[in-house]
């Protein structure tokens, strides 16, 4: 229905299931003007935006129904006690099978949309890693991400410090001669969150296509 599976909806929310290379919200110009966002406005009239994906990631993306409900969220979101989970392909035998990279990122103006590490005046910003295998064939790790902060770019920038850049990144490392990839092998597999109006635990999770 209207190009985006909807993983879950009630009175209150709508998960959606974000395809790579499609825009969260509506960008500059006309041509801009089809994404998640709009798409799911077509199926829940009051829906209304309270978090963003990547372009190139996919993977679940929450809105919210009415004003109220997405005041909930977003303050929610704010707190961080949304707790969200990402599976990545990255360059590289990852060593070792989990940490912590805690990097503060700004943006690189001369160079936007990019962000980089700042050590001096970036935000301060944590993602959690663990291993799920590594390919030799191919020499790339899968990882599991949990990041606790959510700054632009946050997952990209943080493995390529760490030296082990996501396989089909064609911003940060366009010609990087890795693993080859037609996306960005980044995907929002779950969020878990308490409901707005009841109270209860939500996890919502989407299917890794990659």
């Amino acid at each position: 229905m209207h190009g985006v599976e909807v993983l879950f909806a009630d009175a209150s929310l709508v998960a959606l299931n974000k395809p790579a290379g499609t825009l969260s919200v509506p960008g500059r110009g006309d041509h801009k003007q089809d994404c998640l966002a709009t798409r799911a406005q077509a199926m829940f009239a009051d829906a209304l935006v309270v978090h963003r994906l990547d372009m190139a990631t996919s993977g679940v993306m929450l809105m919210a129904r009415g004003i109220e409900a997405q005041r909930r969220l977003s303050r929610a979101f704010a707190r961080r006690e949304v707790h969200k989970r990402y599976v990545a392909v990255v360059s590289g035998r990852v060593e070792p099978g989990s940490g912590a990279i805690d990097l503060p990122l700004a943006a690189d103006w001369p160079n936007r949309p990019k962000q980089r590490v700042d050590l001096e005046r970036g935000k301060p910003s944590l993602t959690h890693y663990r291993v799920l295998g590594y390919d030799a064939v191919t020499d790339t790790t899968r990882l599991a991400l949990e990041p606790v902060t959510g700054r632009s770019h946050q997952l990209r920038v943080h493995l390529l410090a760490l030296g082990h850049p996501i396989v089909g990144d064609a911003l940060y490392t366009p010609s990087d001669g890795g693993p080859a990839s037609v996306r960005l092998l980044l995907h929002a597999c779950e969020l878990s969150l308490t409901h707005p109006v009841s109270a209860q635990a939500l996890r919502l999770t989407c299917d890794v296509p990659f």
